[in-house]
């Protein structure tokens, strides 16, 4: 892509060797899937942030943010346009009354579940085998193990047209998997957030972590995926569904159905994502066709694709 002239002198006069085309975006997503990004800009801190975002608004560039990359896929064409890689990791913690954490969107949540621990903070446990980042879990509100985002977040910093906002959670509009912004009811890119925690130990936070962990181990299938492809539908499970329907285990290419977790879908290999969006379609064709419930997506389809 041939970026217009002002914006190419603004990004490389602004952030310099930060700015790189032509990159390969599979090894920045957890199915390690994907086409490359045309241009691919890292932002180290929520300030950079702000400052990207700010000019490709002002520019009226195409952008995509990405965080942890989990919960997406990535076509095999890539990204058009302008790819934010979200680095900004800045942590505080607070104690005054009520524990809490403040924490840039560009932050592992699963990182910070376990540095929770590490001082004696609670909340944060069912977020211990999450792989996305913040700014990905207050967006489209990610949970396990019955906690969620929406439990947890006190406010979120948002850029939006008007500037810098602080938000607190009521206005997110939450839902399950879902958010004012993931509906795409307004336009605001996620800067940080803060969270509320609670007082324990290390001793029992940890065994909580440990515990959770050992049923993720044994629920979910190890190895590159995206994480839960599907929701689950209402008073039913989509991997209850799909193995329902004698699809665990189905390939197609190097893509599978997991035969441990009929929700997760498993990269053998050098997987193509139009393999992944051939195995979405049976899924979603068979289970319609046999139990009459329409499967929706949990991830997002990213980039350029045919259909």
């Amino acid at each position: 892509m041939t970026l217009p002239a002002s914006l190419a002198a603004d990004l490389t006069a602004k952030f310099g060797d930060k700015v790189k085309e032509n990159i390969p975006l599979a090894p920045y997503t957890s199915a390690r899937i994907g086409g490359p990004a045309d241009v691919l800009i890292t932002a180290g801190s929520a300030d950079e942030l702000a400052e990207m975002i700010s000019l490709l608004w002002k520019n009226e560039a195409d952008y995509f943010i990405l965080g942890g990359g989990s919960n997406i896929l990535i076509s095999d064409k890539g990204v058009r346009g302008i790819t934010v890689l979200n680095r900004a990791k800045a942590v505080r913690f607070e104690n005054d009354r009520q524990p809490k954490v403040w924490a840039e969107s560009g932050v592992v949540f699963s990182n910070l579940a376990n540095r929770c621990a590490l001082k004696g903070f609670s909340g944060l446990e069912w977020a211990s085998t999450v792989p996305g980042t913040i700014g990905g879990a207050v967006y489209g509100n990610a949970g396990a193990f019955q906690g969620d985002t929406a439990g947890n977040l006190i406010s979120t910093e948002l850029l939006t047209g008007g500037g810098r906002q602080s938000w607190p959670v009521e206005k997110m509009a939450y839902g399950y998997r879902t958010s004012i912004l993931k509906r795409g009811e307004i336009k605001a890119t996620i800067l940080s957030a803060e969270l509320t925690l609670k007082n324990a130990t290390k001793e029992e936070v940890s065994v909580k972590i440990a515990e959770f962990s050992e049923r993720r181990k044994a629920s979910q299938p190890p190895g590159a995926s995206l994480g839960s492809m599907f929701k689950n539908p209402p008073d039913d499970y989509a991997g209850r569904l799909i193995e329902a329907a004698g699809l665990k285990g189905t390939r197609i290419g190097k893509a599978e159905i997991s035969p441990l977790h009929g929700n997760f879908f498993v990269n053998h290999g050098k997987t193509d994502a139009d393999d992944i969006h051939a195995l979405i379609e049976l899924v979603r064709k068979t289970v319609k066709d046999k139990f009459g419930v329409e499967l929706e997506l949990e991830i997002e389809l990213i980039g350029e694709w045919d259909y």
